[in-house]
């Protein structure tokens, strides 16, 4: 068996960006504080005259300080949030958001790209993942096809998704509300989670769900 594949966002790379805009911001700070102070109004002009107060050079080492330990939490937000796909000749793991998951490779009959998405699909045409990816898509299709498992650049049900309004016909059962709860989720756009969960109940349901901003569309799989 081939040693196994990881695909993931360099930790290094992340933080560093992350930080170095930190700072970069804090650095633009005291310039700002000092334009604001100078006009006869100005939203934030008492933050402001309290930043424009700290002497040099205090004032500029302190707010890149400030703007580098935020740009430490951005980071380690922005890893919580990336995807690890990890291949190897049986299986497949997905890692996102503090959650594992693994996929036999007799689950899987293709992993494929659908705009900005990874997703995986079944011999049914069904969806067994499909999350946000934000890794380099010739470095995933390598490491799924060196492995022997299917690759598509695009997903191949794309055109068969149907955009869902209330009421839409040809749903199971109990469908409708799931979606109706899931469009007030998006729009909402403060629980990811929620939505996540919503989608996995249409999956139990037999519906598969893809997004555009705020819009859903839906497909049923293959009988």
């Amino acid at each position: 068996m081939r040693k196994r594949t990881v695909v993931a966002e360099s930790a290094w790379d992340v933080m560093a960006f992350c930080v170095g805009c930190g700072v970069g911001v804090g650095l633009l700070v005291p310039f700002l504080a000092d334009w604001l102070v100078s006009l006869p109004w100005a939203p934030l002009k008492g933050p402001a005259e309290l930043v424009d107060s700290v002497p040099e050079p205090a004032r500029t080492l302190g707010t890149a300080v400030v703007g580098a330990v935020l740009g430490l939490f951005f980071g380690f937000g922005a890893l919580h949030e990336s995807l690890t796909v990890t291949v190897d000749d049986a299986r497949v793991g997905l890692a996102v958001r503090g959650e594992k998951r693994e996929f036999a490779r007799e689950e899987i009959a293709l992993a494929a790209r659908d705009g900005r998405q990874l997703v995986l699909l079944s011999r049914t045409g069904a969806e067994l993942a499909r999350e946000d990816c934000g890794l380099p898509w010739a470095r995933l299709a390598r490491a799924f096809t060196e492995h022997g498992h299917r690759w598509a650049d695009e997903d191949p049900h794309r055109e068969e998704f149907r955009r869902w309004v209330p009421g839409a016909a040809g749903l199971p059962e109990g469908a409708n509300a799931l979606l109706h709860a899931r469009a007030r989720a998006l729009k909402a756009n403060d629980d990811a989670s929620d939505a996540r969960e919503l989608r996995t109940e249409l999956g139990r349901l037999g519906v598969i769900v893809r997004d555009e901003k705020d819009r859903q569309y839906w497909r049923l799989p293959e009988p």
